[in-house]
């Protein structure tokens, strides 16, 4: 029998006697935890359970053995040409648990104190008869609250004129004519 559990996020294929690395956990060591299960399988005989209900009667019970680091990993960054290099490093905080017993109930587990509570006042509430109830109805007058004015609707401020920036002088487009040369220079020719 293995049941599927989900730890910290992640999902574990567990069977009674496992050891199981998962993310750090808050229990101390030594303590008991109960997993959540998402699916139980059987031996063959039984049948599989996955639906919310009977899920609700599968019970899976783990201690805690140990705190753990995981293995370093290495991370460098560098890029070619550039004279950039980088280089650091991370370990995981891990537990360690041990798969003590995983159990099919036959019922679910017990309600909390709280919520038996409830329904036994909601009972008691149930048998006052009708008239006691008109008495109560009678002697508390109807009063209601002032209605609340909402308030008014700001008025938005008009818009300024937007003002304007001087105008850039204009460049002329014509390009200049070329430079004459000296007529006497170019007639002469000595």
């Amino acid at each position: 029998m293995y049941a599927i559990v989900r730890v910290g996020g992640k999902q574990y294929r567990v069977e009674k006697g496992d050891s199981v690395v998962v993310d750090r956990m808050r229990a101390d060591e030594g303590a008991s935890v109960t997993l959540e299960p998402l699916l139980l399988a059987g031996d063959g005989k039984d049948k599989t359970v996955f639906e919310r209900d009977d899920l609700a009667k599968v019970k899976v019970e783990a201690v805690v053995a140990g705190h753990e680091r995981g293995r370093k990993v290495h991370v460098l960054k560098f890029k070619p040409k550039k004279g950039y290099k980088r280089r650091s490093g991370h370990r995981s905080e891990l537990t360690r648990l041990e798969i003590k017993d995983i159990k099919l109930t036959s019922r679910k587990p017990a309600a909390r104190k709280e919520t038996a509570e409830k329904p036994a006042a909601k009972q008691e509430g149930a048998a006052k008869p009708a008239a006691a109830k008109a008495e109560t109805a009678e002697a508390k007058p109807a009063t209601r609250k002032p209605a609340t004015k909402k308030p008014a609707a700001r008025k938005r401020a008009p818009k300024k004129p937007a003002t304007k920036k001087p105008a850039a002088p204009k460049r002329s487009t014509a390009r200049k004519a070329p430079a004459k040369k000296k007529a006497e220079e170019g007639s002469d020719g000595s």
